[in-house]
């Protein structure tokens, strides 16, 4: 059944019968059109067909569907990350070189002996990296040819149900259409919860820290990981949990794990590269510099990162902005589109977003970034991501589910009213950690 799905076009055109629906009725998304969205109201249909006679009929498709293009198309921490076919739970990332360590430089040494083990070992001899003599042996150590080669960790997920159900009485519907009432209750309903639906997703993306070493919310994990979990490291675990007065359980159970594995022992392939200073108490907060962004952007590069976006609040945006200004630097500018595959420029275009830029990364707002940290003020959090290595597996696009008495069913939902559900399925991958980045408790 989902051999052929390969992309995510392949997975809408399904869930969403794209493929079957008149041209005409169609909306520009990404860089082609998706039908079904502007029937998305109460009314005639605009468009004719067989089987095709009622717009009830589609109300599974339509504000599903014009649910996932807000997903996809607002300038938030969701739509700049690419969405991928939910295709495996497991994955495998590098966790060291076959020789030379896993920091981001190769480490060689000046000593060491001519085994066979020394050819693979974290600081290899400088003279066994692979310069060999003519017609050296196979399997040779003192040749340095002997067989070598990289590790290996294997991650994992768990697709995430996010779903919100609401419903309205049969009274309620007929109430809304007269004494001054909105009309139509439940179009007006459903683009209400269909914005809430993807407020959510994007506010999950983001949850701070802090909330995934609270013994009390237990059902954090239902949700999608945040990033502020995925971009962390074992030091900032630590930090974060000796304020919240938790040195060991939490941080060894819940926040230091992620995709099966666990960075509360150890240093390790899993760390990104986190900037918070000495400790998260309410005397280690620091000033915001340029220093600090670019010492961020150059770990990163170094590390083998390449920075696509930087997230962060509008105040964040807003400081950085005034400290370029008094040293009579600007920011620039640039035209990004969010789409299914994440962000992209689109210079020239007509559509899209403007926004700010540092060293030609677009610098993104969103609205629900955390400010962690212990002082009273404080500036968001900034989070230098490198989409190449960072993905939302989607199973099911945004579905729109609807039943009742309206559509002649009041016994499926056991009311004199009709219930409805937004339902989307998926979870944050990540590959690559050290090319991801954080800096957090500044003001």
């Amino acid at each position: 059944m989902t051999g052929y799905i390969n992309t995510i076009a392949d997975l809408e055109a399904q869930t969403y019968g794209i493929n079957n629906l008149p041209a005409g009725n169609a909306l520009l998304k990404q860089a082609g059109a998706v039908g079904g969205i502007h029937t998305g109201h109460d009314g005639s249909p605009s468009f004719s067909g067989s089987g095709i006679s009622d717009v009830s009929a589609l109300y599974n498709i339509v504000y599903g569907q014009k649910v996932w293009s807000m997903l996809n198309r607002e300038v938030n921490a969701l739509s700049m990350i690419s969405k991928r076919p939910y295709s495996s739970s497991g994955w495998r990332v590098l966790k060291s070189r076959p020789a030379g360590g896993s920091g981001n430089t190769f480490s060689v040494s000046s000593s060491g002996t001519a085994t066979l083990s020394e050819l693979g070992d974290d600081s290899p001899r400088a003279d066994l990296i692979g310069g060999v003599p003519e017609n050296a042996g196979l399997s040779t150590a003192a040749d340095g040819l002997g067989p070598i080669a990289p590790t290996y960790a294997q991650l994992n997920m768990s697709p995430k149900v996010i779903a919100h159900q609401f419903d309205f009485s049969e009274l309620a519907m007929e109430m809304a259409q007269i004494d001054d009432g909105i009309g139509d209750i439940r179009a007006q309903m459903r683009e209400d919860m269909g914005k809430h639906h993807a407020e959510v997703q994007n506010k999950m993306l983001v949850m701070p820290l802090e909330n995934y070493q609270t013994a009390a919310l237990t059902n954090i994990g239902n949700n999608y990981t945040s990033l502020m979990k995925v971009v962390s490291n074992r030091a900032e675990i630590l930090a974060s949990d000796t304020v919240l007065g938790d040195t060991g359980a939490s941080a060894s159970t819940i926040d230091a794990k992620i995709y099966g594995n666990e960075r509360h022992t150890a240093a390790s392939f899993l760390d990104a590269e986190v900037d918070f200073g000495s400790g998260y108490a309410s005397g280690d907060v620091r000033s915001l510099t340029l220093t600090r962004l670019n010492d961020m952007i150059r770990n990163l590069r170094l590390a083998g990162g390449s920075p696509k976006v930087i997230l962060t609040g509008y105040d964040t945006i807003q400081a950085l902005a005034d400290l370029l200004q008094s040293q009579e630097r600007f920011m620039d500018r640039k035209e990004i589109v969010p789409t299914v595959n994440g962000v992209r420029g689109t210079k020239g275009q007509e559509v899209g977003f403007r926004v700010a830029t540092y060293y030609d990364i677009p610098l993104i707002p969103v609205k629900d970034m955390p400010q962690t940290g212990g002082a009273t003020s404080k500036l968001s959090d900034l989070l230098f991501l490198d989409t190449d290595h960072l993905w939302l597996s989607v199973m099911k696009p945004t579905q729109y589910f609807e039943d009742g008495i309206a559509n002649g069913n009041p016994f499926g939902v056991g009311t004199l009213g009709n219930r409805a559900l937004y339902r989307t399925i998926g979870e944050v991958g990540c590959s690559f950690f050290r090319g991801q980045g954080k800096i957090t408790n500044v003001q």
